[in-house]
């Protein structure tokens, strides 16, 4: 969906109060609604990393247990990692500008843009938790043979998506305004 879609489907679910709102203040409604859009996905963002934490916790829990060979700092790793997600994600820049801000006033169109941006992401997200799934049904059935391989693809799916958050700051701003 382009931004110009995104814009339209918001302004077409609101209601009287917020198109008379936005003739007054020149969209600042739609802009409003845009963000708190935003906002709601990186929560759920966020409630899905702090849930695949937990999980994590339990997989290395287990493997120490299990007295598995693999270093216990791969999975510690992959805890900083979703814990530093976790904090870029629910921390995340969500369009407010100053009334004197130099850098100028954030559009409809750019936070349309971010917003079409983190759906993007949240799918991104369905493939972490689903490559987390999937390594817990191994450590549960105890096949610890392919849990190596597990864990370098989980770490590059997490360092993957962290720099896609990076792509995300460059959203608001695009370097032609």
């Amino acid at each position: 969906m382009d931004e110009q879609e995104t814009i339209d489907t918001v302004k077409n679910k609101q209601g009287i109060l917020d198109r008379i709102q936005n003739f007054f203040t020149l969209g600042y409604g739609t802009k409003e609604d845009l963000r708190e859009l935003d906002k709601k996905l990186r929560d759920f963002m966020y409630e899905d990393f702090r849930d695949l934490r937990h999980v994590w916790e339990d997989i290395y829990l287990e493997a120490l247990t299990e007295n598995i060979s693999i270093s216990s700092a791969k999975f510690k790793k992959i805890i900083q990692v979703l814990d530093r997600l976790m904090e870029k994600v629910r921390h995340a820049d969500y369009g407010y500008a100053g009334l004197m801000d130099r850098k100028g006033h954030i559009r409809e169109d750019e936070l349309a843009r971010v917003f079409n941006f983190d759906q993007v992401l949240s799918k991104d997200v369905e493939e972490i938790k689903q490559a987390i799934t999937q390594t817990n049904n191994n450590v549960e059935e105890e096949n610890w043979a392919t849990i190596s391989v597990e864990i370098k693809k989980i770490k590059k799916l997490l360092l993957t998506f962290e720099d896609k958050l990076q792509e995300r700051k460059e959203k608001f701003r695009p370097l032609d305004n």
